[in-house]
């Protein structure tokens, strides 16, 4: 995050990105258009008469694979990682225009969009910021499944993954607010294992994927590497968790805490917070805070450089 980071934000100039759906399989082309302050982000779909649906929480629609919103029964599906590079930048407020469905996948991570930004700019508004400053605990739990989010300084994330081999058991711990999400966190790409593609298939889902936008692993090993990071895919776990956390309508300034959670569980988190009036405030942030927490594991490979998508 910048030093002005008490001040919203939006992109300097329109951004355009084309591809297709992980999901859907379908062609897509979508523009990023700045924003006035306090508008927060907005999905308009230009192939339905610009109908929009803003990214709350209460336009969230069912979770399995990919963050869904559904507004009237108008769909945007797996917008979780051009919402992580959102709030990753610190973006409070944009328009996004998509001619589909489905937001298009790219490379698998939200490396696509930080560089576009970064290359574009941001553009300071004059409206102070406001965070969902965290007042008291909130936990989800299913079995051994479990978020919660607490009080704490920052955006402090805690992430825990269990998988079968190659990936294992991965933990990330970091800080959103130590500015680090640009090359720790946005390159970090989605991950599947081949032995479940027919299943996955057969329900209408990944007809988009591809070696290009995905890890895949099989056999026991990854089949197109090599991973950007040694623990990759708990980075990208920590990805799609701040990207589902935006439908909260706010930055989190508290501590969430993760284990083989995912997006329902994520989602589910933000509903339980947003309808608990006690367990937040919207605070502005006067002082900046105690130094934040540096993540446990240091990045593997080049430093991102911006540039146009």
């Amino acid at each position: 995050m910048p030093n002005d980071a008490q001040f919203e934000q939006t992109i300097h100039s329109p951004l355009d990105f084309s591809g297709i759906g992980l999901h859907s399989g379908a062609e897509v082309t979508m523009r990023l258009v700045p924003a006035p302050a306090g508008s927060g982000i907005v999905f308009r779909r230009t192939d339905l008469d610009n109908f929009e649906i803003p990214a709350t929480g209460r336009n969230v629609a069912k979770v399995s694979y990919a963050t869904s919103l559904m507004r009237q029964g108008v769909l945007i599906s797996t917008t979780e990682h051009l919402l992580s590079a959102l709030i990753g930048l610190g973006v409070d407020n944009v328009i996004v225009e998509v001619d589909n469905l489905e937001v298009p996948i790219l490379d698998g991570s939200a490396r696509p969009y930080v560089a576009a930004m970064l290359g574009a700019g941001l553009k300071r508004q004059r409206r102070k910021r406001e965070y969902l400053r965290i007042l008291k605990e909130i936990e989800v739990r299913e079995g051994s499944k479990f978020i919660g989010v607490y009080p704490g300084e920052g955006y402090s994330i805690h992430y825990t993954i269990d998988f079968p081999e190659p990936i294992g058991h991965e933990t990330f711990v970091g800080d959103l607010e130590a500015g680090d999400y640009c090359n720790l966190i946005a390159p970090a790409r989605t991950f599947g294992f081949r032995e479940d593609e027919p299943m996955l298939r057969d329900m209408g889902l990944i007809r988009g994927a591809s070696d290009e936008c995905a890890i895949i692993i099989g056999g026991g090993e990854v089949q197109n590497g090599p991973l950007r990071f040694g623990d990759e895919f708990v980075r990208h776990k920590v990805l799609d968790l701040i990207g589902d956390l935006a439908l909260a309508g706010r930055r989190i300034w508290g501590r969430v805490v993760a284990e083989r959670a995912g997006h329902a569980m994520h989602t589910a988190l933000v509903q339980r917070l947003l309808r608990d009036r006690s367990a937040w405030e919207l605070a502005h942030r006067y002082e900046e805070p105690v130094a934040a927490a540096k993540p446990a594991v240091m990045p593997v490979g080049a430093t991102l450089q911006p540039s146009h998508a």
